[in-house]
């Protein structure tokens, strides 16, 4: 029976225990009648309750029981000492049986007895002990469970069946709480307060107290050891199964993601959406990366405090989870320098394309120089524009290669799936690219041939026309010196005839001057046939040099007939003077002398007509000077 069930009861102080002794040692039950009509089935489960108080020890001294019945009628105290079975004895014969000191002041004595602080003291040591007792019941049964390793208590989570239904902490404080106030003999513990006497350790319950409060201590380290135990397990349990979320992640739709992800793209935009989506595809993953970091450390902090039989599953998950974060951090990496390379080398490709286009327009536009100067500097852009093609399909070839030993290097644990038919793809797009580049390349550069030649014919033909053009300068300065400068015909024979050695010379050159400019214009006209185009200067280049020629050719003619008949003139003068020589004038023969006088007479006429007729070629003349010793 508790007190909290009976407490409007014991609240009337019907009976009570005031905590003094008889001589005996006996406790003393004292009966407070009063002139209110007694419940006697109250009495009755109040003494049952204050009898049950006592340990059995206590009990075996006896009791002495004081009925007082000084306030009520006489029949209510016959009724009590009858179904008590006690002796009457008057109040001043107590004595007698009690030291005055184990008597309360209502008869006489000197104990102090406050029956509420009593009764409230009393409802907090039931209250404890109820606790207490359910507490040790409910951690025994947890400590136990644990200790006997109840393996479906050890698969499950926390479980609040397995949680105290009360506060142990609470309780504990509780009870020391409790346990010094016994052991202080006061049940209020605070100065000035209402008090009473000591009891006896049995009535007071100190030893009870204590031994529960022992109890409680051992289940609840015990429970401690186990909450931590299962907190540690719990941890365990959420760490394993956070760590199989991300493997199962990463090896089930993060790798899924990569696998959908295989192609290079066949451009720069295509590239450039393929690294957009990857890079979708790394913020996913650097979400579940970032799980994988708290988790590492977690981990790592429970291998640094954990026990030696966690240490083993601990170390398999932190690996576990180690080789899966690492092997698809790889896989990202890979797909992403492959991407990269992939852009770098459509980017080249696409360079190229339109160094090739660019080119290829050059040689597609009709070459109409204005000089060899603007050839030579056509000609130096091209080879440029051939050379800037030859460096980019060699960076092509290079960036291919480094793309395709990065695709050759694609294991199948890569993705967790043979990529052999992938791979083909890509590798045959990139060596299509290249080999598109290089047949591009080599007709331009056939077409580069080609061009070249025309421009080194044109170049040539501008040269035919230059030096033909020359060629008539030069032998219309010849024939400008043949009609100034070349008008002596000798003083005497010998002279003359040095002259008229000197003036074939002269038209030796004059003829070598002619034919290489006929030569000249002769290439000139193969070139353009070859070039299927018409020379500029080739139409009045070849008058003029016949023209010249022409006019060359009477001059010379002309001034060979007049140095010839100059030396004939000369040698018979001559002749006839070294007959004669000391007088002239007596000259026999006047045939001879008739002779010569006609070769002078037509010489100095043939001096009188032009060197060339006014016929558009020149009207230049000359005449010879002669002198007579």
């Amino acid at each position: 029976m508790e007190a909290s069930v009976i407490l409007p009861i014991l609240k009337k102080k019907l009976a009570f225990l005031s905590g003094g002794k008889d001589r005996r040692s006996g406790l003393i039950l004292t009966i407070p009648l009063c002139l209110e009509q007694t419940n006697m089935d109250e009495l009755s489960v109040t003494l049952d309750y204050l009898l049950s108080i006592p340990s059995e020890k206590c009990k075996a001294r006896g009791f002495t029981v004081i009925v007082d019945g000084r306030k009520s009628q006489w029949n209510v105290v016959k009724t009590v000492v009858v179904m008590l079975q006690v002796i009457l004895v008057s109040a001043n014969k107590l004595t007698r049986y009690i030291e005055p000191c184990q008597l309360t002041e209502d008869f006489g004595g000197s104990l102090t007895y406050d029956h509420m602080d009593w009764l409230n003291k009393r409802l907090v040591f039931e209250k404890f002990t109820k606790e207490s007792t359910s507490l040790l019941d409910e951690l025994a049964l947890i400590n136990n469970g644990s200790d006997k390793g109840n393996q479906q208590e050890k698969e499950r989570s926390v479980d609040l069946n397995f949680l105290p239904s009360v506060d142990p902490e609470t309780v504990l404080q509780t009870g020391h709480e409790l346990l010094s106030e016994l052991q202080q003999r006061r049940f209020n513990g605070s100065d000035g307060g209402v008090s009473w006497s000591p009891m006896d350790d049995e009535l007071l319950a100190q030893p009870q107290v204590m031994k529960l409060l022992d109890s409680l201590r051992e289940q609840y380290t015990r429970y401690q050891e186990v909450c931590r135990q299962r907190s540690k397990r719990t941890q365990l349990e959420e760490i394993q199964q956070k760590v199989m979320q991300v493997v199962n992640w990463l090896e089930g739709p993060g790798s899924e993601q990569l696998r959908a992800q295989w192609g290079i793209g066949d451009s720069i935009r295509a590239s450039q959406a393929l690294q957009q989506k990857h890079e979708e595809i790394e913020s996913q993953h650097s979400e579940w990366f970032a799980v994988y970091v708290e988790l590492n450390q977690q981990i790592a902090a429970l291998l640094n405090a954990g026990d030696e039989e966690d240490l083993v599953e601990l170390k398999s998950l932190q690996q576990q989870l180690s080789d899966v974060c690492y092997r698809q951090a790889s896989q990202l990496e890979f797909r992403q320098n492959l991407l990269q390379a992939a852009l770098e080398f459509h980017g080249v490709a696409q360079d190229l394309s339109q160094q090739l286009d660019g080119l290829l327009g050059m040689l597609c536009v009709d070459v109409a120089p204005a000089d060899g100067a603007s050839i030579q500097q056509t000609l130096k852009l091209l080879e440029e524009k051939l050379k800037s093609v030859d460096v980019g399909l060699q960076g092509l070839r290079e960036k291919g290669q480094g793309l395709l030993d990065q695709i050759s290097n694609q294991a199948s644990w890569a993705y967790g799936k043979d990529v052999t038919i992938e791979n083909k793809e890509n590798v045959d797009h990139i060596q299509g690219v290249m080999e598109d580049m290089q047949l591009r390349k080599q007709r331009c550069e056939d077409m580069v041939d080609v061009r070249r030649l025309k421009m080194l014919q044109m170049v040539q033909l501008f040269k035919c026309e230059e030096d033909a053009a020359q060629a008539v300068e030069w032998l219309s300065e010849l024939l400008d010196a043949l009609l100034k400068t070349h008008i002596r015909l000798g003083d005497d024979a010998q002279e003359t005839k040095v002259l008229l050695e000197k003036h074939r010379k002269f038209v030796d050159v004059a003829q070598s001057t002619y034919d290489y400019g006929r030569q000249l214009l002769q290439a000139t006209v193969v070139l353009c046939q070859s070039l299927r185009c018409t020379s500029r200067s080739s139409g009045d280049t070849l008058p003029r040099l016949n023209r010249v020629w022409k006019q060359f050719t009477i001059a010379s003619e002309e001034r060979v007939h007049r140095l010839e008949m100059a030396i004939a003139f000369h040698s018979n003068a001559e002749k006839i003077l070294q007959d004669c020589p000391e007088e002239p004038e007596a000259i026999n023969d006047e045939e001879q002398f008739d002779e010569i006088e006609a070769v002078g007479k037509s010489l100095l006429d043939r001096l009188t007509v032009p060197v060339v007729y006014p016929d558009g070629y020149g009207s230049c003349s000359y005449h010879f000077i002669f002198y007579w010793c």
